[in-house]
């Protein structure tokens, strides 16, 4: 700080700030800055070395008459600011410099100067007024000068990396190596090499990228080694395995991609002769397929969801449109060869996504135009469900002429399957059998009680039950589904289900309650404890006493026949 004028004998008060580290191990960070408050005052920043010194300025400048006070601001009116390189020591110097600009005196009686870390007090505005009161602008602005920060650089003195490599005194320890501290300066520091974390002064240790940080494609294999990892393939696939690598590819697509390649090379004289023709062509086509397109969607409700997701973006994050052309591509146009299975409600088809995601795709039956709103907003719907015992809902695409819904592939088929095929190899321990009752009760109690709207399945059996790599139940096909509001206790409709499942009081009344999915998954849970299928076309006799034996369970009355 320096002060002239009454007051102060017209002498400079405090003038220079000095900070010396010679023989410290710290040094001032590149990071600083010295920061001058004044009118017509000079802030000169000198560092002494060995044999010279080295040094910059700033001067701070105000311009109009005496009697203006106005408002200064930093960096610019009444303020000017420098940056400090990397040093051991450095001194700042406040010079009075109102007669070089040919003034009389000075327009303010005091100047100020700090030396802080660059950062959070980069600009400000002050009162130039505050500049005649020390200790006014001191107690004023005493968080945006007082209170800067200094930074400082430290490191291991007297030696550098190739001086003490060899040295006891060696401070960098297991998976560390050794750098510079500056050209400079003398002294070293220690990092910790890639792929490892921790303390290198005591000793860095691996990172495991594989729990971490996993970067290999979901069916792929993670391998933590030392300092690093390794992604594999699953049998049939080839490439690295990294997610924003090649991937893991599956070998007889490649072939695929390398017949298609020889035959394009072998028609490419063809193709050069018909051009034009061909451009014109496909131009007539692309435009008539993009207005099939537009047709479809708009007619599968792409508008409506379109609508829905401006009001409500997080169901952008949870619902992804796909186009017709990656469901194409990911399932070989369609294949027969994809086939999962087949339903009242569609067909499903294994596919895998560009970026190596394998999923379930059902292509769904043709929907009533009538029934479009309701067939969205149960997308919408079943895109909110996030239960581990629920296959996910990934997406849709609407510009098929049927509807088709992109599901998570689960790789052990279903419950039916791992029930009544005798050739499975895989033991269904009782364990096994009640784990996964459990884990389907689980399911239904989610969709009827913990989501914001309760959702009926109506069509629970043991094949739209399906099994993970783990043998973790999830329930799935909610082509059937429907959710009801809060304050309804049942739901009418049109019969739908599978016989030997379904609810014998709601196909007498056609009202669906929740107790209906519980009867259904009576049938599944004795199915599942006994191995026998629900329904038998040998046995007429003992099929209508299993009927009977579930109600029984689930305390209904018995329906009344007319036998």
């Amino acid at each position: 700080m320096a002060c002239y004028g009454k007051g102060f004998d017209n002498k400079t008060q405090n003038s220079t700030i000095s900070i010396n580290y010679i023989g410290s191990p710290y040094t001032l960070s590149d990071g600083n800055q010295v920061t001058s408050v004044g009118c017509e005052d000079l802030a000169m920043v000198v560092s002494y070395l060995i044999n010279a010194s080295e040094g910059v300025a700033c001067t701070s400048y105000c311009s109009g008459s005496p009697s203006y006070v106005g408002i200064g601001s930093c960096p610019g009116r009444g303020c000017c600011r420098t940056s400090i390189s990397k040093r051991h020591n450095l001194q700042v110097q406040l010079s009075d410099m109102h007669s070089y600009w040919e003034r009389e005196s000075k327009f303010f009686r005091c100047s100020f100067a700090f030396v802080g870390m660059i950062g959070d007090y980069d600009t400000f505005n002050f009162s130039l007024s505050h500049l005649n009161d020390p200790t006014k602008f001191l107690k004023t602005y005493h968080k945006e000068f007082i209170g800067m920060p200094l930074l400082l650089d430290w490191r291991i003195m007297y030696y550098n990396c190739t001086q003490v490599q060899n040295s006891p005194d060696y401070a960098c320890r297991k998976n560390s190596y050794c750098i510079n501290f500056d050209t400079r300066f003398d002294g070293y520091q220690c990092r910790c090499k890639k792929g490892y974390e921790g303390n290198p002064y005591l000793g860095c240790h691996d990172i495991n990228e594989c729990e971490k940080s996993n970067q290999c494609v979901s069916f792929g294999t993670c391998t933590n080694t030392l300092g690093s990892y390794n992604c594999s393939c699953p049998d049939g696939y080839h490439g690295d395995g990294k997610k924003y690598g090649i991937g893991c590819i599956p070998t007889q697509l490649s072939r695929s991609k390398l017949a298609i390649g020889v035959g394009l090379g072998a028609g490419m004289g063809l193709l050069l002769l018909s051009s034009t023709c061909f451009w014109l062509y496909k131009f007539h086509t692309k435009r008539k397929d993009k207005k099939r397109k537009e047709k479809f969607f708009k007619r599968n409700g792409g508008l409506l969801l379109q609508q829905q997701i401006l009001t409500d973006q997080s169901i952008l994050e949870k619902t992804r449109l796909f186009t017709v052309k990656e469901l194409e591509k990911a399932t070989d146009n369609f294949n027969e060869s994809r086939i999962l299975g087949q339903g009242g409600q569609g067909t499903v088809y294994k596919g895998m996504l560009s970026e190596g995601k394998i999923v379930a795709i059902k292509k769904s039956k043709l929907v009533d135009e009538n029934q479009v709103e309701q067939f969205i907003n149960e997308v919408v719907m079943l895109s909110q469900i996030i239960h581990k015992n629920v296959v996910k809902l990934l997406g849709c695409c609407l510009e098929t002429e049927v509807p088709l819904l992109v599901y998570e592939f689960i790789f052990n088929g279903t419950l039916f399957d791992l029930i009544h095929d005798k050739t499975n190899e895989f033991p269904l321990s009782w364990n096994m059998r009640l784990k996964i009752a459990v884990e389907v009760a689980e399911a239904l109690a989610y969709l009827h009680s913990a989501t914001s709207f309760p959702i009926y399945h109506r069509d629970v059996k043991s094949t739209n039950i399906l099994l993970d790599e783990k043998y973790v139940a999830k329930v799935s096909d909610f082509g059937t589904s429907r959710s009801i509001a809060v304050d309804h206790t049942h739901l009418t409709t049109l019969v739908k289900g599978t016989f030997g499942y379904l609810d014998p009081e709601y196909f007498q009344s056609s009202q669906f309650t929740e107790k209906s999915d519980v009867y259904s998954f009576g049938v599944v849970l004795v199915e599942l404890l006994t191995g026998q299928r629900p329904i038998s076309s040998t046995k007429i006799g003992e099929e209508k006493k299993f009927s009977n034996e579930i109600f029984i369970v689930y305390g209904r009355r018995k329906p009344r026949t007319n036998s």
